[in-house]
C-alpha cells in the first residue's frame, strides 16, 4: 500500500513512443501522466496529455487548458503557435474529458486543480523546461471559460505559476448559473456603494437557475465518451459502459446529486452555491500573486464581465498585479477568437520571455475595451478598441488608474401610444406556466435577439410581451454616450407571489428614433426577491449586465422589468407584481479611452483581393447579362397571389424508378406548412424540383403565379436551404454570403445582410473559414442564406439538423414569427413533435404521393381514441357498442373508442339519455400517431387525382 501510494504521489509517467513532427520547429510528445483520484487515495486516474516542444531549448513553458465538453486536441493549433514562438507547451484532458479517466468534478481543489499542480511538476522534471529554481520550472497557465477558471485556481494554490491568462471564464460559477443582480438590505446596499470598478455588483442571494445554459454545460458532461467515471484503471470504452447509468454520465455523483435538485426548482441549495463558489477561482483569488490578464467578451450571457470584474477585484485585494481586457467575443461571439487569443500570447511573452522579465515590473496594467454598437453601428465602425490606463478602481492612487464617469439619465414611465399616459406604479403579470415568455437570448445562437431586435423580422419576436413587462425611458440623448460597464437602476417592487418566486428580469434597451430597440449583449439582470415584497412594495437596487456600448445621439435609453425570460427557470406558478421607479435616476458609467484600433493592411493582399474581385464581378456581369436572356415564364394570373401551387408534379429517372407520383398540393400567404414523410417518401426531390434544381418529367409548379422552370426569374422572391450547404470552405461565413447574393445580380442593399448575420449569430467566427465550422454553424449560416433578401417563400429542408434543444426552440419562433409578417414558410422534417408546435399546415407523402394534408388541427382531430369518464364504464361501453363503436374498458370510470368522423356531441347526449353522468370526454391524438399510422397503413388510399389544398384557418 505504502508504495502504491508513493508511486502515485510522484505522479508516474507512462511515455507512448510517439514523437511527431508538427512544424518545422516543434514537435510533440505524446504522454499519459497518473495522478491521484484524490488526496490519500490509493486509485489513480490517467490523463491523456501531449508536450509540444520548440526548436530551442530550455525554454519557458505554458500549461494550457481546454474549454469545457473539449480534451487535448481542442487546444492543439494554439499550443502550436505557441510553440512556434519559443514555448515549451503542455496540454491534457482533464478528468472525465477525451481519452483521460476519472470523473467530472468541475475544478474541485482536491481533483482538477491538484492536476494542474502534477502537471508544473511534471514540467519541473523536463530538461526541455527552463527553470527558476530547482523543481520551480517558469510557467505560464492558460486557459479559456472552464480552462481558465482551471488557470486561476492553480495560480491560487502553486507559488510557482509566473503569469496567468483567463479568458470567457468565471469567478463563482454558483452566482454566474444563478444570478441575482437585485440587493434589498442595508448591508448588500452599503457594499455596492462602495464598489468602485465599471462591472462590479454584488450578489443579491440564490438566484435564478440560467436553464438554457445549465443544459448546455451539464449536457456536455453527461454526454461525454472515451474514459466516464474510470477511476479504476480500466479503459475509457469499459468505463463508458457503466457510466450514465445514474443519469449523471461523467459527472461526479456527489457533484451531479446536488446540482440535480437545483435544476428541477430553478433555485440553488445553500450546499450547492456552497460546493459551485468552492470549485471556482473566487475561493483563491486572494492568493494570486503571479501577473494575471483577464479577457473577457461583450457578447457574453454565460460569464459576464462582472465576472472578470470580481476576479480582478480580489486579485487586487490580495496584492496581485491584474490586467483586464475586454473583447468583443465570448461564448456568444465565437470565443476569444484573435484578439484574446493574442493578448494572451503578448502577455505571456512580456512575463516569461527572459530578455523583457524586467522591463515588465515597471510596466503599466492597461485596461483595453472593444466597443460593440447595434448591428448597424458594428459594421460602420467594426472593431473599435479602447485603451485606458489600468482598469477603473484597482489602484490605490487613482493617477494609475482611469476614472468611471458616472452618467445620470432621468427616467420616466413609457407610454403606450394611443392609450393614456402611464402611471407611476405599473401592474404585470406572470402568466400560468409562464407561457409565453420573453426571449432574450439562447445558448449556442448566443446573443442573435438582441441583434435581431434592431430588425423589422425580429422585432415582434423579441419585444416584451404585453401586460408581462413594465418600461421606464429616458428623453433622446442630447449628446453620445458611452456606456463602459453595469448601469444602475433602483426600483421598488411589490408582489403577489409564492414564497421564494417573486423573480423578475431586468434589461436595458437602446432605442432608435424610429422605435427600434436593441439588447446590448443580449443579457438581462435576473433577480429574486425576498418573500417580504408580498407584505408591500419594496426597494430593491438592480445591477443591469455590463456592456461596452456606444448610444448615439438622439436615441433614448429604456429599462424593461419583465415577468418572464426563456433562457431562465422561471417558476411556473402564476404571480402579479407593482413596479415603480424609487429613484427616477440611471446611473450609467463610462471610461475615458484613447483609440487603439489600427488597420495596417499589406498592399499584395489587397491586389490579390482586387483579383479576386474583378473576378466576381465579371462573373457577376455574366449571370445578370444570361439572366436577362431568359424568356418570361408563362404566368396565371389567378394564382398571382398565390405563393405556391404544385399540380400532378411525377418525376420518374431514367432506370425507371419513380421518385415522385402525382403530388398536388397549394401553400397560402402567412402558413407554415410542414413536408412530411419516410425516407424515400419524395420530399427532396419535390423541393429540388420547386427550386428548378432538377425538370419534372411532368405536372406543374407554380410561384406566385409563375412556371417554375430552370433559372426562372420568379425565383428570386424564393429562398431555400436544400440538402446541406454548398458553403466554399476557403472563404469566411460572410463572404460566402456576400458572393451568395452578388451571384444573383441583384442590387447589396436588397440582401438585408445585416440581419441574416445576426440569424446566424455567428459572432466572430462569421470572419473565421467555414471549413472549421462546426455542423451546427453551417447549418446557421445556411438558414442566415435562405433569408438573404428577405424572400416571400422559404423553404428549408430539415432546417434544425445539427441544432440543440434551445436554437431548435429559436428556430421555431423565427419561422412562426416570419410567417406572421405575411411570408410563406415550406419545411420539410424528420421532428414531428417539432412540426406540430411549429407549423399551421401539414402535407404528408409516402412512396412518391400525398397520403393526407390539412390544417394539423384537422389531421390530429381526424382520428384517434377519444377518452370517455363516467359514473359506470360498462354500461357507457354498451351504449357505445349499440352506437357502432368498438370502447374499451379501461377501468370502472374511464372508457377509450375510436369514434371515427362521429360527432362528440352525439355521443354525449346518448350516454346522457342513458343516465349516465358523463365527467368528461377528450381526445389527445398526436401528429407522431396519426403520422405513424398514414405511413406504416398497408391499405393505404391512393393519391388523389385532384389537387389538394391547403386552405384554411391560419
Amino acid at each position: 500500500m505504502a508504495l502504491s501510494i508513493l508511486i502515485v504521489a510522484t505522479a508516474s509517467i507512462l511515455l507512448v513512443v510517439r514523437s511527431t513532427d508538427v512544424g518545422e520547429d516543434v514537435s510533440v510528445l505524446d504522454t499519459t501522466i497518473t495522478v491521484p483520484e484524490s488526496p490519500g487515495s490509493a486509485e489513480v486516474v490517467d490523463l491523456d496529455a501531449r508536450l509540444f516542444l520548440p526548436e530551442t531549448n530550455p525554454a519557458p513553458a505554458v500549461l494550457l487548458a481546454h474549454g469545457f465538453g473539449g480534451d487535448k486536441f481542442s487546444v492543439e493549433d494554439r499550443a502550436r503557435a505557441l510553440a512556434e514562438t519559443g514555448y515549451a507547451v503542455l496540454t491534457y484532458s482533464a478528468r472525465g474529458f477525451g481519452a483521460s479517466t476519472g470523473t467530472i468534478s468541475i475544478n474541485d481543489p482536491d481533483r482538477e486543480v491538484a492536476d494542474g499542480r502534477a502537471m508544473v511538476d511534471w514540467l519541473s522534471e523536463r530538461p526541455e523546461v527552463l527553470l527558476d529554481a530547482p523543481g520551480d520550472p517558469r510557467v505560464g497557465v492558460v486557459g479559456g471559460s472552464y480552462g481558465g477558471a482551471l488557470a486561476l485556481s492553480v495560480a491560487g494554490t502553486d507559488s510557482r505559476i509566473d503569469a496567468v491568462a483567463a479568458s470567457i471564464t468565471w469567478n463563482d460559477l454558483g452566482q454566474a448559473l444563478f444570478p441575482n443582480y437585485g440587493v434589498t438590505t442595508d448591508a448588500d446596499l452599503e457594499q455596492l456603494a462602495a464598489v468602485e470598478t465599471p462591472a462590479g455588483s454584488v450578489y443579491g442571494g440564490p438566484g435564478v437557475l440560467k436553464r438554457g445554459w445549465a443544459g448546455v454545460f451539464f449536457g456536455a458532461g453527461t454526454a461525454q465518451a472515451g474514459g466516464a467515471g474510470n477511476t479504476s484503471g480500466n479503459s475509457p470504452a469499459e468505463a463508458d459502459s457503466a457510466a450514465g447509468t445514474d443519469g449523471c454520465g461523467r459527472f461526479a455523483p456527489e457533484f451531479c446529486a446536488a446540482y440535480a435538485q437545483s435544476a428541477v426548482s430553478g433555485e440553488p441549495t445553500p450546499e450547492l452555491l456552497q460546493l459551485l463558489t468552492a470549485h471556482s477561482p473566487a475561493a483563491v483569488a486572494a492568493n494570486i500573486t503571479a501577473p494575471t490578464l483577464l479577457v473577457q467578451g461583450l457578447q457574453d450571457t454565460l460569464f459576464g464581465l462582472d465576472q472578470a470584474d470580481a476576479t480582478a477585484r480580489q486579485i487586487t485585494a490580495g496584492g496581485g498585479d491584474v490586467e483586464v481586457t475586454w473583447i468583443a467575443g465570448g461564448h456568444d461571439g465565437g470565443g476569444t477568437g484573435g484578439a484574446g487569443d493574442g493578448a494572451a500570447a503578448a502577455f505571456l511573452d512580456a512575463e516569461l520571455k527572459p530578455d523583457s522579465a524586467d522591463e515588465t515590473q515597471s510596466q503599466q496594467l492597461p485596461f483595453s475595451f472593444a466597443v460593440q454598437g447595434s448591428a448597424v453601428e458594428r459594421e460602420r465602425e467594426r472593431n473599435e478598441v479602447m485603451t485606458a490606463p489600468r482598469y477603473p478602481g484597482l489602484a490605490t492612487d487613482p493617477a494609475e488608474s482611469a476614472s468611471t464617469r458616472t452618467v445620470p439619465i432621468e427616467l420616466r414611465p413609457a407610454d403606450v401610444p394611443g392609450q393614456p399616459p402611464a402611471p407611476a406604479q405599473q401592474t404585470i403579470i406572470r402568466p400560468p406556466g409562464a407561457s409565453p415568455s420573453a426571449i432574450s437570448s439562447v445558448p449556442g445562437l448566443g446573443s442573435v435577439l438582441s441583434t435581431l431586435t434592431a430588425t423589422s423580422a425580429g422585432a415582434q419576436l423579441s419585444a416584451d410581451l404585453p401586460g408581462q413587462a413594465a418600461s421606464f425611458v429616458s428623453n433622446p440623448l442630447t449628446e453620445p454616450m458611452s456606456i463602459t460597464g453595469s448601469s444602475r437602476v433602483n426600483l421598488r417592487v411589490g408582489a403577489f407571489s409564492s414564497p421564494g418566486e417573486a423573480v423578475l428580469f431586468v434589461k436595458l434597451y437602446d432605442v432608435a428614433p424610429d422605435g427600434t430597440r436593441t439588447l446590448p449583449g443580449g443579457a438581462v439582470s435576473a433577480v429574486r426577491l425576498p418573500d417580504s415584497v408580498n407584505d408591500g412594495p419594496i426597494p430593491v437596487a438592480v445591477t443591469l449586465p455590463a456592456v461596452s456600448y456606444p448610444v448615439p445621439e438622439g436615441h433614448s435609453i429604456e429599462i424593461s422589468v419583465s415577468t418572464t425570460d426563456q433562457a431562465y427557470a422561471v417558476p411556473l406558478e402564476p404571480a402579479q407584481f407593482v413596479v415603480a421607479l424609487d429613484d427616477s435616476i440611471l446611473t450609467v458609467p463610462s471610461v475615458e479611452g484613447e483609440s487603439s484600433s489600427a488597420s495596417s493592411v499589406p498592399i499584395a493582399p489587397l491586389v490579390g483581393i482586387g483579383v479576386i474581385v474583378f473576378a466576381i464581378g465579371v462573373l457577376i456581369t455574366v449571370n445578370v447579362i444570361r439572366s436577362r436572356r431568359r424568356l418570361v415564364a408563362e404566368v396565371d394570373e389567378t394564382l398571382i397571389d398565390t405563393p405556391l401551387v404544385i399540380t400532378d408534379l411525377a418525376k420518374t429517372y431514367s432506370n425507371g424508378f419513380k421518385a415522385v407520383d402525382g403530388v398536388g398540393f397549394e401553400v397560402q400567404k402567412g402558413q407554415v406548412l410542414g413536408l412530411l414523410g419516410p425516407n424515400g417518401a419524395g420530399k427532396t426531390t419535390t423541393l429540388r424540383m420547386l427550386m428548378g434544381l432538377i425538370t419534372p418529367t411532368s405536372g406543374d409548379i407554380r410561384v406566385f403565379g409563375h412556371k417554375v422552370t430552370p433559372g426562372a426569374p420568379v425565383l428570386s422572391r424564393l429562398g431555400s436551404f436544400i440538402e446541406g450547404s454548398g458553403f466554399l470552405p476557403h472563404l469566411s461565413g460572410r463572404e460566402n454570403l456576400r458572393l451568395y447574393w452578388q451571384a444573383t445580380g441583384r442590387p447589396t442593399e436588397d440582401a438585408h445582410l445585416e440581419e441574416a448575420l445576426e440569424i446566424a449569430d455567428l459572432g466572430a467566427a462569421i470572419e473565421r473559414k467555414v471549413k472549421s465550422y462546426s455542423q451546427g454553424m453551417r447549418q446557421r449560416l445556411a438558414i442566415a442564406q435562405a433569408m438573404l433578401g428577405l424572400p416571400d417563400l422559404m423553404v428549408l429542408d430539415e432546417p434544425t439538423n445539427g441544432l440543440d434543444p434551445p436554437q431548435i426552440r429559436t428556430m421555431r419562433e423565427v419561422l412562426i414569427n416570419y410567417a406572421q409578417t405575411g411570408r410563406t414558410v415550406l419545411v420539410s422534417s424528420h421532428l414531428l413533435a417539432e412540426v406540430e408546435q411549429t407549423c399551421t399546415h401539414v402535407v404528408v407523402m409516402n412512396r412518391g404521393s400525398v397520403i393526407s394534408s390539412g390544417t394539423v388541427r384537422e389531421l390530429t382531430e381526424a382520428g384517434g381514441q377519444t377518452e370517455v369518464r363516467v359514473d359506470d364504464a360498462n354500461r357507457a361501453a354498451s351504449v357505445l357498442t349499440e352506437m357502432g363503436c368498438s370502447p374499451t374498458v379501461v377501468d370502472e370510470s374511464t372508457v377509450r373508442v375510436d369514434l371515427g368522423g362521429m360527432d362528440p356531441a352525439e355521443v354525449s347526449r346518448a350516454l346522457f339519455d342513458a343516465g349516465l353522468r358523463l365527467r368528461g370526454l377528450s381526445q389527445s391524438t398526436r401528429l407522431e400517431d396519426v403520422f405513424l399510422e398514414l405511413v406504416h397503413n398497408d391499405a393505404l388510399p391512393e393519391a388523389p387525382d385532384e389537387l389538394v389544398s391547403t386552405k384554411g384557418d391560419r
